[in-house]
């Protein structure tokens, strides 16, 4: 390995390794009732998609995905100011993924998944989510399994990888 390819990959790492810190410290920023739309974009950027809300609000997804464990839904009001923020990828909202659900549904849900792959065999599109193991040395997933045929839900589930 050059040089320059051991300092690029030392970057990376280092820079991995810092992201949920820097999460952390920029979310601890962002105060309900008071910040605002354009000060969540300057701090975090462009969202990765919108959801419009019934009551005229909208929903700003953040995902860390596929590296990360996380995904921040932040909703503003018709204001444009903060009124919460969620990280979504959660056992609740993962019990929350029924079957029939649509794939808009999971994805207001959970938000992107870090992988979609179709498996036309099965007659099945699986999309998966990195998600945060218990232990939190463990590399864990949730997996939606939706039909082809329908694109409707037909079972979701946790895998942990296994290692070795």
């Amino acid at each position: 390995m050059t040089l320059s390819q051991w300092i690029s990959t030392a970057a990376t790492a280092i820079a991995s390794a810092l992201l949920p810190a820097c999460d952390s410290l920029v979310l601890q920023e962002i105060k309900p009732g008071i910040t605002t739309a354009a000060e969540v974009r300057s701090r975090l950027g462009d969202p990765g998609a919108e959801f419009t809300n019934p009551d005229g609000s909208v929903t700003w997804e953040y995902t860390r995905q596929p590296q990360g464990v996380h995904c921040y839904m932040i909703t503003l009001n018709r204001e444009q100011i903060v009124v919460s923020i969620d990280q979504v990828l959660t056992d609740t909202n993962f019990a929350a993924a029924r079957e029939g659900m649509s794939q808009p549904e999971i994805l207001r849900l959970l938000g992107t998944p870090a992988s979609k792959v179709v498996y036309n065999n099965l007659q099945e599109e699986i999309w998966e989510w990195r998600i945060q193991g218990v232990p939190a040395s463990e590399e864990t997933y949730f997996n939606a399994h939706f039909d082809l045929t329908s694109g409707l839900l037909k079972k979701a589930g946790k895998r942990v990888a296994l290692r070795g």
